[in-house]
């Protein structure tokens, strides 16, 4: 699988390290790009920096000649972690003006798969009706709310509730977290 992983300037950081701690790239193709902001928050929210495994490509924010750039050769899945509502809201009308929102418009016109984690609250209806656009336009929108039935004992256990449901998305197995199971008579 051809996985493009993006990061924004949105804080959450750590949902954006957790994911790619839990994509192998033994298995998979993966690309990561940075928006702008992306960088202060990182430096910010992971002082030792985001880690990546020597074969994860990056990929420069203005560069338009990468593969996921055109739909003639686009990837499996993108994954926006965390999105920011300025990203978001240029993606659900089409602008295109760097490579990361270039690709998500890829995505979305060549019918991949989107997957945005949103981490703002609260919404405004500016923001409730640029996710209406983008789900009409096939993007699947899992926000970074984290679930506690599992009980949670750090930070890292409680953003892996949500990585471990974008990796369900991906269609990636997870063993990050136990699955509700229903209850015994």
């Amino acid at each position: 699988m051809r996985i493009l992983v993006a990061i924004t300037g949105a804080s959450g950081a750590l949902y954006a390290q957790r994911l790619l701690d839990n994509l192998d790239p033994a298995h998979h193709e993966i690309h990561v790009v940075l928006s702008n902001y992306a960088h202060v928050v990182l430096q910010q929210e992971l002082p030792a920096g985001l880690k990546l495994r020597p074969t994860v490509k990056t990929h420069g924010l203005k560069s338009m000649s990468v593969p996921f750039a055109s739909g003639s050769n686009p990837f499996d899945v993108m994954v926006v972690i965390p999105c920011s509502m300025g990203t978001l809201g240029r993606i659900a009308h089409g602008i295109s003006e760097d490579v990361l929102l270039r690709a998500a418009d890829v995505m979305l016109k060549e019918r991949r798969k989107l997957i945005l984690v949103p981490r703002e609250t609260p919404l405004s209806l500016v923001h409730l009706k640029n996710l209406e656009l983008l789900l009409l336009a096939g993007a699947t929108i899992l926000p970074a709310n984290p679930s506690f039935y599992t009980l949670p004992q750090t930070v890292e256990q409680v953003a892996d509730t949500v990585v471990a449901r974008v990796l369900d998305h991906i269609g990636v197995p997870q063993t990050l977290v136990q699955r509700w199971q229903e209850e015994r008579d």
